[in-house]
């Protein structure tokens, strides 16, 4: 019988357990984590490498759980990334600043693009680099950016998707929407 508190993921030769946990009225949902798991970080870059648009010439990220994951596909790709924060810092210039439409989980975010890293996008093929794409609230709010920095978005990759984002997302798993 399955347990409803956890599911079983396998990316290449590594297989993880990943918990479930509450997520406002979608039920339970598997919590993915990669920071402070390098194995499964580097299963899944290596994996997902072959998913980066030929065209792409800068990762676009968040500072989240996807970012171990963006950084060591920057390394395997030889792609440079680029990450939004969801804090403004006190050393940001003319940041880029965009509101995630909804989320998953039930919580109003900020993205913020600081002016420097914004102009590394400017004229520049970007894909949008995540850890589980579900709503895709996020993603068109990164999506967002890019546009307002001069990029052009070359594609969505996720290690795992969840349910029907609005947006076609390469990802190397479904998840299910709720257990």
């Amino acid at each position: 019988m399955n347990n409803p508190n956890e599911l079983t993921v396998r990316i290449g030769s590594l297989e993880r357990t990943l918990p479930t946990v509450r997520a406002g009225n979608l039920g339970r949902v598997p919590l993915v984590e990669f920071i402070g798991d390098s194995a499964f970080t580097n299963a899944a870059a290596q994996e997902m490498v072959a998913l980066i648009p030929p065209q792409t010439e800068v990762l676009l990220t968040v500072v989240t759980n996807a970012l171990p994951l963006t950084h060591e596909l920057s390394d395997r790709s030889g792609l440079p990334y680029v990450c939004a924060r969801k804090k403004r810092r006190t050393y940001m210039q003319s940041p880029l600043i965009q509101e995630v439409p909804s989320m998953t989980l039930g919580v109003t975010e900020t993205l913020w693009l600081d002016g420097p890293h914004a102009e590394r996008l400017r004229g520049r093929q970007v894909a949008i680099v995540q850890d589980v794409v579900a709503s895709g609230g996020t993603a068109q709010a990164l999506a967002r950016l890019v546009e307002r920095a001069g990029g052009t978005v070359t594609g969505y990759l996720a290690a795992f998707r969840q349910g029907n984002p609005p947006m076609p997302v390469t990802a190397l798993q479904d998840l299910p929407r709720s257990l």
